[in-house]
């Protein structure tokens, strides 16, 4: 009897739409602890976590170490390539059909993703008090979405207007700078090129000389700490100094970048304006070729930080071309213009020259188009600190043109709307005049819709605008001034009258 063989085909049974999409969704390894996306250029730093490049070079540029799930705080000194990690997310994107896969996280993306995360991660603000001097944005320098701006010594009496409630994760390192890619970070050698060979290179008579020396230079600068540190001296400052003003593009293009990356330390910044090498720079911005520009304005950007340039950058000229370039058609050089004059706006001696140059209504007339209303609003409320600033956005309309905007409550951001109040708070200090303008377009209406709007700290001064609107005080009494004027009574004196006819002047100047 013959046996029968029986065969068996095992069949795998069909994955279940569940199964399916777990194929399809990233393993959590692959994903960036900042952005929670899959990392196309995955990096690890000296703590040994693994992020996105660009997540980490907007952290770095907003100067910020977020919290992460387990606790732990990342160290952002040193990043390797994480080639191994890249290769195995390359090799899941091809397996799942993800073909091409994904670009890479772009960094002013990243940069608006970390500022988010900046805000939610920010301590609530303390109570301020209005009548200790105020350095504005100083509280800020706690939290990496702050910047660091001391007020000096006669800033100390000007500036009476508190920051906007919520935090403003400025950047502090210009848009022209991005870190490099990982084809050419960690690659080269600081120490392979010396100071000398720099020097020599930068000041010979041949130009691709010139221009080998620069882009070693630009390469290497932009990424090591040490690099920088090391290669900010004086000889080679001189060197690049009679570079930046070039004829030829190239030259002038890397000159410049190459002191914006070496204006990224802050023990370089008051190094490089006392090399003399700012007025080229301005030089350049007023009209050197157009990614030249980029890098003046991101340079003077960098400088401005530091409290100790910010009047001798105003002294060399830098506001006059800075307040042109806001009319830019690059974006980078707006926007790094607008926030290096509001830095040099903290400085007294800078806001008077704002003014006498008539950037107030410049300022104001890019607030009423919606031109980069933000960033320009910041420069009014320094101008707003002060009496002369006061007195000229009084002139130009600037108490219309706030309540216009927090009637409209359209804003981009509850920062932007909080900076209009504080301007507007600045300008309340300005007495019977403000008053008198304010009563016009009907503030006190707008106001009390925003008591109940935005954070604790801009309710307190909306309330304080509207005290100061409701205040009776004595120069408003019930006084007939004209008829005192033209009294004969002898108990009148000269000086009473001369005193009186100086009121009635004042008040019949408001709005």
């Amino acid at each position: 009897m013959g046996h029968k063989w029986k065969i068996y085909v095992h069949k795998s049974p069909k994955p279940t739409t569940k199964q399916n999409q777990n194929q399809n969704h990233p393993p959590p390894e692959f994903l960036c602890p900042i952005s929670g996306s899959l990392m196309i250029d995955p990096v690890i730093v000296s703590s040994g976590h693994t992020f996105e490049r660009n997540c980490i070079n907007a952290c770095i540029s907003l100067n910020f170490k977020p919290n992460l799930p387990d606790g732990s705080t990342p160290d952002f000194s040193t990043l390797i390539p994480n080639l191994a990690l890249k290769s195995a997310i390359l090799n899941w994107c091809h397996s799942t059909l993800c073909s091409p896969p994904p670009k890479p996280l772009d960094f002013y993306s990243a940069e608006n993703l970390v500022r988010n995360l900046i805000i939610s991660q920010a301590p609530p603000p303390a109570d301020d008090d209005d009548h200790k001097p105020s350095n504005r944005f100083s509280e800020l320098t706690r939290t990496p979405s702050h910047l660091s701006t001391t007020s000096s010594s006669e800033e100390s009496v000007a500036a009476v207007i508190s920051i906007p409630t919520t935090p403003l994760p400025l950047p502090t390192r210009p848009s022209c700078y991005s870190s490099s890619s990982s084809s050419d970070i960690d690659t080269s050698n600081p120490s392979s090129l010396e100071e000398d060979d720099f020097v020599a290179k930068l000041r010979s008579s041949q130009v691709f000389e010139q221009e080998e020396a620069l882009v070693s230079l630009r390469k290497l600068t932009r990424t090591r700490v040490e690099t920088r540190l090391n290669l900010c001296t004086a000889r080679l400052l001189s060197s690049l100094r009679s570079l930046i003003t070039s004829r030829y593009a190239s030259i002038q293009v890397n000159s410049v970048a190459v002191l914006v990356n070496l204006s990224l330390e802050n023990k370089n910044k008051v190094k490089i304006v006392r090399s003399g090498i700012v007025p080229p720079v301005i030089d350049v911005l007023r009209g050197g070729f157009p990614e030249s520009q980029d890098h003046a304005a991101g340079a003077l950007f960098s400088l401005a930080l530091d409290d100790q340039n910010k009047t001798a950058i105003g002294v060399l000229g830098g506001l006059p071309p800075l307040l042109h370039a806001l009319r830019s058609d690059s974006e980078r050089t707006r926007h790094d213009s607008a926030l290096a004059l509001y830095h040099l706006s903290l400085v007294q001696s800078n806001r008077v020259k704002l003014v006498r140059m008539g950037s107030v209504q410049i300022l104001l007339g890019m607030v009423r188009s919606g031109h980069m209303t933000g960033r320009v609003l910041l420069v009014l409320c320094n101008l707003a600190a002060s009496v002369e600033g006061r007195a000229a956005m009084l002139d130009g309309g600037a108490v219309e043109c706030f309540i216009e905007l927090l009637g409209k409550a359209n804003f981009d951001s509850d920062s932007t709307r909080e900076s209009c109040v504080v301007g507007l708070y600045g300008l309340s200090h300005g007495g019977l005049r403000f008053k008198g303008l304010a009563k016009e377009v009907n503030a006190e209406q707008v106001l009390k819709k925003l008591e109940e709007m935005g954070s604790e700290r801009s309710k307190e001064k909306v309330r304080r605008i509207l005290e100061v609107l409701n205040r009776k005080d004595e120069e408003e009494e019930a006084v007939d001034w004209e008829e005192l004027l033209n009294s004969d009574d002898d108990d009148t004196s000269s000086g009473t009258k001369l005193s009186i006819r100086s009121r009635v002047r004042d008040n019949t100047n408001i709005g």
